[in-house]
């Protein structure tokens, strides 16, 4: 079983992937660089049962399963320990994502109770994989080319973060620098898989 699980963060990217992509089928004149991954699953869209039953949860499900194996492969090590923490943490986030959806306007200035959930699992997503990285960025326990990624990773993730922010503010482009952000975080999730199978 143990020999399956270690690949679950490999599968989790390119069920991510797929996953919007078949949603986003579902959803005419739906945008991928102008809309967030999570507008697929906000109140009243047409894939609002649909995306998280595709997305969310299996993707929590993969994400979980990977942490937990990186807890079972840590040895005593804390940083194994806490990247394990951290993964488990950005899976139960994004169950939290599927279950309490977005408004259908991003842009609204009175957020519902769901949204505002939403809002802090995908917080807590964002953190969770940036804090990992870096933990193996400054952890003499790895690699000096898995540390030099690893900080790559974290800084390209907050350029297209602070972007996201430009473009979620002017109206333009957030869709796409949402998924620019987070593919970083995913890179890394399966450079950190591959470091670590047996």
């Amino acid at each position: 079983m143990q020999s399956i699980v270690q690949y679950s963060g490999i599968a989790a990217s390119i069920w991510l992937i797929t996953g919007v992509y078949v949603a986003s089928l579902f959803y005419p004149q739906y945008s991928h660089t102008r809309q967030f991954c999570s507008e697929l699953g906000a109140t009243g869209s047409p894939t609002y049962t649909l995306s998280p039953l595709i997305n969310n949860y299996p993707l929590g499900l993969l994400f979980t399963l990977f942490g937990a194996y990186v807890i079972s492969v840590s040895d005593g090590s804390l940083a194994y320990l806490s990247i394990g923490i951290l993964v488990i943490v950005h899976g139960v986030s994004t169950w939290g994502c599927g279950l309490f959806a977005m408004d259908s306007d991003p842009y609204t200035e009175h957020p519902t109770l769901s949204c505002t959930i939403h809002s802090y699992c995908g917080a807590l997503m964002l953190l969770s994989l940036l804090i990992a990285p870096s933990i193996v960025a400054l952890s003499s326990e790895f690699t000096s080319l898995m540390r030099g990624f690893s900080l790559l990773c974290v800084c390209t993730c907050l350029y297209f973060c602070y972007r996201l922010h430009l473009a979620f503010k002017a109206r333009t482009y957030p869709g796409l620098y949402q998924r620019l952000s987070y593919g970083w975080q995913i890179l890394w999730l399966v450079a950190f898989s591959f470091y670590i199978i047996d």
